[in-house]
């Protein structure tokens, strides 16, 4: 299976653990990395998500969040066609530019899932047509571990 994080799932293990949502999310991500390091899910990757990633403020924070991105797979590469799909999404939607770019992304590569924490866009994506399901990496945990 192959899965596409965006950039909230790598920062989420590092937010504050004393909410109970962000604790639990926090889990689901780890896990899934963990898998991904044991080779039972493609994690994918995107310069994207290193742009994000460079544009931190907090340097402790990025360092740990290049950290777990070690994982990845596989990077895929920003081209044409991905530039392309995602203005088509930002005119077929209110999902901003990064958030487009992640799903024209995983599109891209036929990734199974696009896993975020970001409730708007996780709701936003699943009024559209996307070749790629959107979901919480809580809820992806919960139904398909």
């Amino acid at each position: 299976m192959k899965l596409y994080l965006d950039n909230c799932c790598y920062n989420r293990p590092f937010d504050d653990q004393s909410q109970e949502r962000i604790y639990l999310e926090s889990e689901a991500i780890l896990s899934i990395l963990k898998r991904g390091e044991r080779q039972q899910f493609k994690i994918l990757g995107s310069p994207i998500l290193k742009l994000e990633m460079n544009q931190m403020r907090d340097e402790d924070k990025k360092q740990k969040v290049r950290n777990i991105y070690q994982v990845i797979h596989e990077e895929i590469p920003y081209t044409k066609e991905v530039r392309t799909r995602s203005e088509e999404i930002m005119k077929l939607s209110k999902i901003r530019s990064f958030d487009s770019l992640h799903i024209a992304i995983a599109e891209s590569t036929n990734a199974d899932f696009l896993l975020t924490t970001d409730d708007k866009l996780e709701k936003m994506a699943s009024h559209l047509d996307l070749r790629v399901k959107v979901q919480n990496p809580l809820k992806f945990v919960l139904e398909v571990l």
